[in-house]
């Protein structure tokens, strides 16, 4: 029996950031499409038409007529253990973690607690198109077992790592800079380069580290420079205003990391809203990235994420849902409102740019670009299916729909999970 899969469709991948919104030269589009895949990698695209005639005659042809198929969306900054914060109402940011998110992550002590939200979590994410994740697991080692080993189960590429935090939170979820060093070389040994896995070193955040836990982390990063390193960054003027009082000899909020050895092309700063001029200047030259966390921001009254200005001083970014502070798995909800963010600072994000960054513009911020995000030959099959009539009100505005362009507008403005028909993880249909 043959292992070569062929899915029919339009089939639409990215070369580049597009310029503007009629970019053509940006992407490969095929109205008649086909993916060949072979032991979960994309062997061919191309016409259908050149493709099924070279196929072993036990293939299986899938055929997702008229829909467009894309590789699989890729989130750079979740909360695993938020997945039962999601909504929950009324507080900014730092009131949000003491009052919701650190009591609720005191659980995950418990391993069976942590599987079992392990596999939830990766169904949602599945369900919504996402198919590569960057997450923070709790402070306790189980919860990094319980992520991982779910998204092993999947053969999903999932990077993730447990929180160092030894201060400024509840006894339950602390740590000291000894054990998390400990802790994290271990599942670094466990899980980095297991299958599809890699492992980001995860100091929560300044407020929740001790310069003593930041020099463990710096020496994480010196001995595993393959692995990525994910922190939260200027998120909240709060934030920002505690931050310098816990490091008064820090010239601005970043300059505690980069003091720390935490800057570099794998590392990930989720928000950055609130940035200095430096701060973006040592951003660009260190090649860091700049996570836009959209309806987070907005959740939490955060501030709005300049993206124009980001890329005007060659910081590298990236985009991605932050549940549970975010409202929603979906990366084309987290599309929609990060358009309307950028709206508000007269700011346009084309829906080329949209598509492009939520795949290859994200694997190209994970310096995976060569695995993951496009559909090109040699890349896992890691590939969505999408529907941009899926709903009655989408159908509706379909058909007066007259470009590519406009059909991922409405995808990216009404789309949800119900535009999700497949997700299919190294060639296989995953959606539950």
């Amino acid at each position: 029996m043959s292992d070569e899969k062929l899915l029919r469709g339009r089939v639409l991948s990215f070369k580049r950031e597009p310029d503007a919104i009629n970019d053509s030269s940006s992407y490969d589009y095929i109205e008649d499409g086909a993916i060949v895949i072979r032991q979960g990698m994309i062997a061919a695209v191309g016409q259908f038409n050149d493709l099924s005639r070279k196929l072993d005659s036990n293939a299986i042809i899938i055929d997702h007529r008229p829909h467009l198929l894309m590789s699989g969306f890729i989130d750079t900054h979740i909360h695993f253990p938020q997945a039962q914060v999601i909504a929950s109402w009324g507080a900014q940011l730092l009131d949000w973690l003491n009052t919701y998110t650190f009591p609720e992550e005191t659980k995950f002590s418990n391993a069976e607690h942590a599987k079992k939200i392990a596999s939830a979590f990766i169904d949602e994410l599945i369900r919504h198109g996402t198919t590569t994740a960057v997450a923070y697991c709790s402070v306790h080692p189980q919860s990094v077992d319980a992520y991982f080993g779910e998204a092993a189960v999947r053969n999903m590429r999932m990077i993730g790592g447990k929180v160092m935090m030894d201060r400024n939170a509840p006894e339950g979820v602390l740590d000291t800079p000894q054990s998390s060093y400990d802790a994290s070389k271990s599942l670094i040994e466990r899980w980095h380069g297991n299958g599809r896995s890699s492992y980001a070193i995860t100091p929560r955040f300044a407020i929740t580290s001790t310069p003593q836990q930041l020099e463990m982390a710096q020496a994480l990063v010196q001995e595993h420079p393959e692995c990525y390193v994910q922190t939260h960054l200027s998120e909240n003027h709060a934030e920002i205003e505690f931050t310098a009082e816990l490091y008064p000899e820090a010239r601005d909020y970043l300059d505690i990391y980069q003091h720390y050895g935490l800057l570099g092309p794998r590392s990930l700063f989720g928000h950055c809203v609130h940035l200095k001029p430096r701060e973006r200047a040592a951003m660009a030259q260190s090649g860091s990235v700049a996570v836009f966390c959209p309806t987070s921001n907005l959740f939490l009254g955060s501030g709005l994420y300049d993206e124009a200005g980001l890329k005007s001083s060659g910081v590298k970014t990236a985009i991605a849902t932050d549940v549970g502070g975010g409202t929603n798995y979906s990366m084309l909800r987290t599309l929609d409102e990060g358009y309307k963010v950028l709206q508000l600072q007269r700011q346009q994000m084309n829906p080329l740019k949209s598509f492009y960054w939520i795949t290859r513009g994200n694997a190209e911020a994970l310096s995976l670009e060569d695995k993951i995000g496009t559909l090109d030959a040699d890349s896992e099959a890691d590939i969505v299916i999408l529907d941009a009539s899926a709903t009655p009100a989408m159908a509706l505005r379909m058909e007066t729909v007259k470009s590519l362009s406009e059909e991922l507008f409405v995808l990216q403005t009404l789309g949800d999970d119900r535009s999700i028909v497949e997700t299919y993880i190294a060639g296989e249909s995953c959606k539950r």
